[in-house]
């Protein structure tokens, strides 16, 4: 009789312990407000969801503040932001480089997973074709690395807010004028009112009459991968594999036709989730 009522007990308890089991809550995947920055989160918030996992975005004006208080679980970035922010003075410039030298700069909590190798929005210098052959011969195949060679009274237009590098090489580059806009930045290009203006590589709208200086090896330019940055003890490991494959997938080319997608006001979430289901991770 003691041992029925000692089985009946387990049994009641194990009950009620199932009744009060409740579901893992959702991993927050965040962002700033901005749209890329949404995309981004989006593809990874896709990315979980095809995994199983419940995922959710969620906006801040600092997102990687709310990671290391451990609000936010993942939070997408790039590798030079993040180096420049961690360590201002650091020196790296290739994409191996900066990120290795991103990682030993991470707080303690946090940790980073596989960086795209094809995906980057690192600034772009953009001439005029008249400039691109005057400076890369006949064919027009000029580079950044011939940039040194005109730099004395060179004019570099951006858009205000634009963080501009400030040397290509051994260029020391004067202070960018400013422009409201990108298309008016773009039009003093063509109008030769500055002799190259900045953008990035991810940019939707670079003009196709304006010729972009492709940064070479070694590296001229700071990389700006895009890399998943995460709590430490957070993800389990499929979940950690549902992120990193992002790595083998996102281009530099897809990213700029979702900021595209966006701009012209497509919801952030389905343009990513549209994106994935094309190219479904683990195949």
């Amino acid at each position: 009789m003691i041992r029925l009522a000692a089985l009946l007990l387990a049994a009641l308890l194990a009950v009620a312990g199932c009744g009060d089991r409740r579901p893992a809550p959702d991993l927050v995947v965040g962002s700033r407000p901005d749209s890329e920055s949404s995309v981004l989160a989006g593809i990874y918030v896709a990315a979980l969801r095809s995994y199983g996992f419940a995922a959710r975005p969620e906006t801040a004006p600092d997102p990687m503040a709310k990671l290391d208080s451990g609000e936010f679980t993942v939070v997408p970035a790039f590798t030079g932001q993040t180096l420049r922010r961690l360590q201002p003075d650091a020196v790296a410039l290739s994409d191996a480089q900066v990120y290795r030298a991103m990682i030993a700069a991470l707080p303690e909590g946090v940790l980073a997973g596989d960086y795209a190798t094809a995906a980057e929005d690192k600034p772009l210098l953009l001439v005029t074709q008249a400039t691109a052959k005057a400076w890369g011969g006949q064919d027009g195949s000029a580079d950044l690395s011939t940039l040194p060679k005109h730099c004395d009274g060179l004019m570099v237009g951006a858009v205000a807010g634009f963080q501009a590098p400030s040397s290509v090489g051994s260029c020391r580059l004067p202070a960018p004028h400013e422009f409201p806009d990108a298309p008016t930045m773009f039009a003093a290009v063509k109008e030769g009112q500055v002799t190259a203006g900045w953008t990035t590589t991810a940019d939707p709208g670079i003009p196709g009459d304006l010729v972009p200086l492709a940064d070479g090896k070694p590296a001229l330019i700071r990389a700006e991968n895009v890399v998943p940055l995460y709590r430490r003890n957070a993800l389990s490991d499929r979940q950690l594999l549902a992120i990193n494959e992002v790595a083998g997938v996102l281009d530099t080319a897809a990213l700029a036709e979702m900021r595209r997608q966006v701009a012209g006001g497509a919801d952030p979430q389905s343009v990513a989730g549209g994106w994935l289901a094309e190219h479904p991770l683990g195949r």
